[in-house]
């Protein structure tokens, strides 16, 4: 699964490093793109990144009353490789078409496979969460790996080849999955809702499953709020680079493209270390609950982009109106950070809170706040073709800094919601898995 979902992320960051760079691409005979303006790239961006996400509730309800979670995962590699290969040919029509494929691929593959990493532990055990931070920062070789390879083929050489690359990378990754099926056995298969002799009804949440989801869906907003500011990176950040940095690097000058793979980047090495660091904080009795991990992740996601408003106001000011790309350097730093303390957290919060028949579904509603979030971050970059990307890193510091302190006032109020399940069970966590 580590593998699967690294060549899935390598297909899919490859696409986000590059799709509003060719949307907005011109005056490049050998490797023309469609010549939109800012707006419009922004606006097909938001809308894109919204879908695929969004995608993700069908996907988890595919899985939980059809397939099930393995097949519906092996159905959305194969329908992934189908839509990048179709965008390698230069047309409009495809171009939508493949789109449409990638939407429906990643629908299928992204809510699942996360379950299916949830299902390989017991309730209560402590590793699920330095499990999901391991498999997050596998996904980022990826993630990492394709802005530099799609990236610079795309942007580089050819656009649509870029488009096959990420293709050929998710093709690898299917291979992956299927010769590793025996290594899942009892892990993602279908449980009909329908028993012998009875009925086939919807399954009624306990009081306290109700109080756990409550407390989910909580934990999907701040999901948004952080995801929102994070998702600037694909699009208003991707063109704030290509247009007002400084690229320019000991005499090389670095394709915009390529600083998508700074967030994986440091994912990677920052992942180990923080994973440590939250369990040394556990171990000395601190709060470690998964709401408390979030604020505090909101909070250092949003002053990333303190370092984004100095990179205005040095444009504002700087003669040719560019500024250091060591600015994005260090907003990046700290988005990373911000990340790795919501995102596996987030996943593995799901899999403790979700009624076990209701996995996936809960799963691919997450993804769908992922989608609501790209929207938001497309909305807020087109208004930044209006109000400017200064008042716009302003806006975004400032919400996300507020929403983080304000979450944190309440983190032991909502704890109680969780009725245990957020709890380690140290006796369970130094148990070897069957």
């Amino acid at each position: 699964m580590f593998f699967t979902e690294l060549w899935e992320r390598f297909s899919y960051y490859g696409m986000r490093a590059i799709l509003v760079l060719y949307l907005t691409g011109k005056g490049n005979e050998l490797n023309p793109g469609l010549g939109w303006d800012n707006a419009s790239a922004l606006q097909l961006y938001g809308w894109y990144t919204m879908l695929v996400y969004t995608m993700s509730v069908p996907g988890g309800l595919l899985a939980d009353r059809l397939l099930g979670q393995k097949k519906s995962v092996l159905l959305g590699g194969i329908l992934l490789c189908i839509g990048h290969f179709i965008l390698a040919f230069d047309s409009i029509v495809f171009f939508y078409v493949g789109l449409m494929f990638i939407i429906l691929g990643v629908g299928a593959l992204k809510p699942n496979i996360s379950s299916m990493v949830g299902g390989l532990y017991k309730q209560g055990d402590g590793r699920r969460d330095t499990a999901f931070t391991i498999f997050y920062v596998g996904i980022n070789i990826g993630a990492f790996a394709a802005p530099l390879l799609v990236g610079y083929i795309g942007e580089v050489i050819n656009w649509h080849y870029g488009f096959a690359l990420a293709g050929i990378g998710m093709a690898v990754g299917q291979v992956v999955y299927m010769l590793g099926q025996k290594y899942l056995k009892g892990i993602g298969d279908f449980i009909p809702s329908k028993k012998e002799g009875q009925d086939n009804k919807s399954v009624k949440l306990t009081p306290v499953e109700r109080d756990r989801m409550v407390v989910l869906l909580l934990s999907f907003l701040i999901v948004i709020v952080f995801w929102s500011a994070y998702e600037q990176a694909g699009g208003l950040m991707n063109l704030y680079a290509k247009q007002k940095i400084d690229r320019m690097m000991w005499g090389f000058e670095v394709p915009a493209s390529f600083l998508q793979s700074l967030h994986a980047f440091f994912v990677i090495i920052l992942g180990a270390p923080m994973a440590w660091a939250w369990m040394r904080w556990t171990k000395l009795g601190r709060e470690t609950s998964s709401l408390f991990k979030m604020g505090i992740g909101t909070i250092i996601g949003g002053f990333g982009f303190i370092f984004l408003v100095g990179a205005a106001y040095q444009t504002m000011e700087s003669i040719d109106g560019q500024a250091s790309i060591y600015w994005l350097f260090v907003a990046y730093f700290l988005h990373v950070v911000g990340e790795l303390s919501i995102s596996p957290i987030a996943l593995s919060f799901i899999t403790k809170m979700a009624p076990v028949k209701y996995a996936s579904f809960m799963m691919g509603a997450y993804f769908m706040a992922l989608g609501l979030a790209s929207k938001i971050a497309g909305l807020v970059g087109e208004a930044a073709q209006n109000l400017g990307e200064l008042a716009i890193f302003w806006g975004v510091f400032g919400f996300c800094v507020g929403f983080g302190l304000l979450l944190l006032l309440f983190v032991k109020k909502l704890k109680k919601l969780t009725h245990g399940a957020d709890e380690i069970n140290e006796t369970i966590a130094i148990v070897e898995p069957e």
